[in-house]
């Protein structure tokens, strides 16, 4: 047991520059509290301690602001930064040394049953305020973007950007126009169209 704790703090005090020691880490930092709390809950929640193991995922919610349902699955190494607002479902399964930001959701769209929440291999990465959604998977070493929103299948050593998603960088190989500063601007688009209609009827007024 102690040293599971001591991985688990040695892997905060690797991937956050700001810890300066594992005493720091084990009394201040509320993403390892919370992972210490699903830990003890998805206990009770294999065993069918279905309420007691709620119990314990809620009272970490309020101490944290982090939500992990005790029914993910959740492997070594996990690493929640900053963390609040990320929200884990009940389906989830996330693999082993990933890292999530604060913000984000490992969640479901509604539509599904039975699988509902994402699949994450090991070693990704979900950049904060992102958005997975659905019973599909992220490969392993694949990278989410801050604020995308991930609806689909994610393969391995991929990076995804954007709002729907979309795959940028495969295998360390730029895919497809990454230009992010000529892209169109959706709202001058809109306008040139609605001044284009106003033209029409002034011209048709004037006939």
């Amino acid at each position: 047991m102690f040293e599971k704790l001591k991985a688990e703090i040695d892997t905060i005090i690797e991937r956050d520059p700001a810890a300066k020691s594992r005493l720091e880490v084990f009394f201040l930092y509320p993403s390892f509290k919370a992972v210490r709390a699903y830990r003890r809950a998805h206990k009770h929640y294999v065993k069918g301690h279905f309420f007691r193991a709620r119990a314990i995922s809620q009272r970490a919610l309020r101490r944290t602001g982090i939500e992990i349902h005790p029914g993910a699955v959740i492997g070594k190494n996990f690493f929640i930064d900053h963390g609040s607002g990320v929200v884990i479902g009940e389906t989830t399964e996330i693999g082993d040394n990933c890292t999530v930001y604060q913000g984000v959701t490992l969640g479901g769209t509604g539509k599904e049953t039975g699988k509902r929440h994402p699949t994450l291999g090991n070693n990704v990465m979900v950049g904060a305020g992102a958005r997975v959604l659905g019973p599909f998977k992220v490969g392993d070493n694949s990278k989410i973007a801050a604020n995308a929103v991930v609806l689909s299948e994610v393969p391995p050593n991929c990076t995804a950007v954007g709002v729907p998603a979309r795959i940028v960088r495969r295998d360390g190989v730029r895919v497809g126009d990454m230009d992010q500063i000529h892209i169109p601007d959706p709202v001058s688009q809109e306008l040139c169209q609605i001044r284009h209609q106003l033209e029409q009827l002034l011209d048709n007024k004037d006939k």
